[in-house]
């Protein structure tokens, strides 16, 4: 049997796979969500839709999901998935000697999954809308997720410890990168090149305090 894909942390989910079939229909449920993010949006998104895109009954979506918002939230963290395995595959060809290329390959597998991923423009790490009133259990701010997985790949590939300094030089440019390239984004659907240059610029300039 082939193995269980990855799925979304347990509190994003009310019930967990076990089987293949039910891992593989989660699969379908997120791609989904995930394509009709960028068809309507996430106001309009709906359950509902949701199990006809994927083609299951709409008891399914809820066996998984109590709403868009757990729905969105579990896509999220599937990109996160997704966003550190590409990383990891890009500093495998990378030798260890120098940070730059490093930095480069998380920014570009960045971009690569911001023109490339449906629903990555709406929903890449985090859901574009509050939790609502009274929801229960903690709200992670999703670029302190980002930062605290770049910063153990990068650890791990060049061989440094993961102290306080360098946990919070990373998570200020996760947040100054992320303002950055929805800026990007929003000038142009590709990306404004130009943007993208300053902001590698910006990343080399900040990160090189902590990593020369």
């Amino acid at each position: 049997m082939d193995p269980v894909p990855a799925v979304p942390p347990a509190h994003s989910l009310r019930r967990a796979p076990i089987q293949q079939r039910s891992a593989d229909r989660l699969a379908r449920i997120l791609d989904a969500c995930a394509e009709l993010l960028d068809e309507t949006g996430y106001e309009n998104l709906s359950t509902r839709a949701v199990a006809v895109r994927a083609g299951v009954p709409i008891g399914s979506v809820y066996r998984f999901f109590g709403n868009k918002r757990a729905m969105a939230d579990a896509l999220a963290h599937r990109n996160l998935d997704r966003y550190a395995q590409g990383i990891a595959d890009r500093l495998a060809e990378l030798p260890a000697t120098d940070w730059r290329p490093v930095v480069d390959a998380v920014l570009d597998e960045y971009l690569a999954m911001k023109r490339s991923v449906p629903g990555f423009v709406l929903v890449d790490f985090g859901v574009p809308a509050p939790p609502p009133e009274g929801a229960e259990g903690p709200v992670t701010d999703p670029n302190l997720l980002v930062a605290a997985r770049l910063t153990e790949l990068l650890c791990a590939h060049l061989g440094l410890v993961a102290d306080e300094v360098l946990g919070r030089a990373v998570l200020v440019a996760v947040e100054a990168t992320d303002a950055l390239i929805q800026l990007a984004f929003r000038s142009d659907p590709a990306g404004d090149r130009h943007i993208v240059d300053e902001t590698r610029a910006m990343m080399h300039a900040y990160l090189a305090r902590v990593l020369d």
